[in-house]
């Protein structure tokens, strides 16, 4: 699995203390230094069950300084990946990449959940 992650990020660093107290190995990135690419988030997407807009990091500071939220309703999806892909600063974090399945944000319940499917946690 890997964890695609910025090390300042306050959920970033709960979702990382998850794992490793629940000993699960994972792959680790920086957002920041390795943006996920648009072909990269083409193939996520899907996988999360979420749309687009839904890995955008509304609460960052491009995000804002940018009204990208006035651009979006005006894109394609496409057009909303490869400007995800410009950087990673506007990419919602962090990402869980799971085989089959990619959890955008931390929210405890839902990678427990996720998790247990999966047979990392019991």
């Amino acid at each position: 699995m890997l964890l695609v992650q910025y090390p300042t990020c306050t959920t970033c660093k709960k979702a990382k203390k998850y794992l490793e107290s629940h000993n699960i190995s994972f792959d680790d990135r920086n957002i920041k230094e390795e943006n996920p690419t648009a072909e990269e988030l083409g193939l996520w997407q899907p996988k999360s069950g979420k749309d687009v807009k839904a890995f955008f990091n509304t609460s960052g500071q491009v995000y804002r300084s940018e009204n990208i939220k006035d651009k979006l309703p005006a894109m394609s999806d496409e057009e909303k990946l490869a400007l995800l892909a410009t950087n990673g600063m506007l990419v919602k974090r962090p990402l869980l990449i799971l085989d089959d399945e990619v959890l955008v944000g931390f929210k405890e319940a839902e990678w427990e959940a996720a998790l247990k499917r999966k047979g990392y946690l019991k």
